[in-house]
């Protein structure tokens, strides 16, 4: 085939990003450092957060604030099946349950009513996830957890940069973004962690470097006091200035990253309105400004088994395509765990079977974009 293989994603790395990571590699000081505490500083500037957390991977951060709060058996999560692993992982290895709440059909993500439903005398903590670039519809959930007095943590893993009624999601409470190599920013892998609550950053700035009593880099002393303690067991999730850096200097240009993402979408939208079988989310009602993590569409042919079908056609066609993502229930250790008592989720296994990823990075044109759209034309027509 003449065309080169197009991806679902590629990461967007300028000159820029590869000197500063470069300038670090010389510098002599390549673990956690001043990029990483600069890294932590633009997040705060940028979300209007008090206290920004760095650290090797969102899942990473996501352990933390369980550990943290002293998730453990007998306690529930409530949280989307509609979302990537880690997060269930993660409640299920600390011996605490997961509570799976369905989702709207159009947007993928979970409603304050849903969430209210599945609140019991265990509940310990929610987890609502913004989906592809969207925001939650935050302030009837940020309502029930304070009235409920659960402590709710945003999974803003796809929302750098995303407005939620003109306010960065982040701004208020607990989030988590994510730097791994897909996503908007990346920093290869990398996570970060943003809050109001100081007792709670410097909880998990102890934890994130094996609980010493002081920060893995003290920015006076250019180095790490001798001295410190442990002062409760920790972990090793530093995130390392050659990773924080590349982060940084992407972050610097993430306005201009989110603006060709939003425009490859609305070219992408406009190309798919005459095809009845290509569903793509619908984006939420309330007042927002979207950062275009992701492009999903929802193949709905009739045949539920196509989906996997169109993926392989697209990828004959020299096209990548991503699922994103299938509900955790359906994975074969949580299928096999709730055999006895399935969870009852319509529109979460409706788009599981369905949902599709096209491909949507910065680097991409609109002819790369017109390439996929003909493509399936030509999957659909040969169906």
């Amino acid at each position: 085939m003449s065309e080169t293989f197009l991806p679902f994603c590629r990461p967007s790395v300028s000159d820029d990003d590869i000197a500063a990571v470069v300038d670090v590699l010389r510098s002599g000081w390549i673990t956690t450092g001043p990029q990483c505490a600069e890294l932590e500083k633009a997040f705060c500037e940028r979300t209007g957060a008090a206290h920004a957390v760095a650290m090797v991977s969102a899942t990473a951060a996501m352990h933390l604030y369980l550990h943290a709060l002293g998730i453990g058996p007998g306690d529930e999560v409530i949280t989307p099946s509609l979302t990537w692993v880690s997060t269930a992982n993660l409640i299920t290895l600390l011996g605490a349950t997961p509570v799976y709440v369905d989702i709207d059909r159009d947007n993928l993500m979970v409603t304050a009513d849903a969430i209210g439903r599945a609140i019991t005398a265990r509940t310990r903590l929610i987890i609502p996830v913004h989906f592809a670039g969207a925001p939650l519809d935050l302030d009837p959930i940020r309502a029930l957890a304070r009235e409920k007095s659960i402590p709710l943590l945003e999974d803003a893993a796809h929302a750098l940069g995303c407005l939620y009624k003109g306010i960065p999601v982040g701004r208020e409470g607990d989030a988590i973004f994510s730097l791994q190599a897909i996503k908007n920013v990346t920093s290869a892998e990398g996570g970060v962690l943003v809050t109001n609550n100081a007792e709670l950053a410097a909880t998990l700035r102890r934890l994130r470097f094996h609980g010493l009593g002081v920060d893995a880099y003290d920015r006076k002393s250019q180095g790490r006091n001798p001295q410190a303690e442990v002062v409760e067991p920790g972990f090793k999730y530093n995130l390392p200035d050659m990773c924080a850096v590349l982060g940084l200097s992407q972050y610097r240009r993430l306005d201009a990253i989110n603006a060709k993402r939003a425009a490859l979408a609305a070219h992408y939208r406009q190309a798919l309105a005459s095809l009845p079988e290509i569903k793509p989310l619908v984006p939420p009602a309330w007042d927002h400004q979207h950062c275009w993590h992701l492009f999903v569409v929802r193949v709905d042919t009739g045949d539920v088994d196509f989906r996997n079908v169109f993926i392989e056609k697209m990828k004959a066609e020299n096209i990548g395509c991503g699922i994103h993502f299938r509900a955790v229930h359906e994975q074969k250790y949580y299928r096999e765990a709730l055999a006895s008592n399935p969870p009852q989720l319509p529109e979460t296994e409706w788009n599981s079977a369905r949902i599709c990823s096209l491909p949507l990075f910065p680097d991409m044109s609109f002819e790369d974009v017109d390439r996929v759209v003909t493509a399936i034309r030509k999957v659909l027509r040969e169906r």
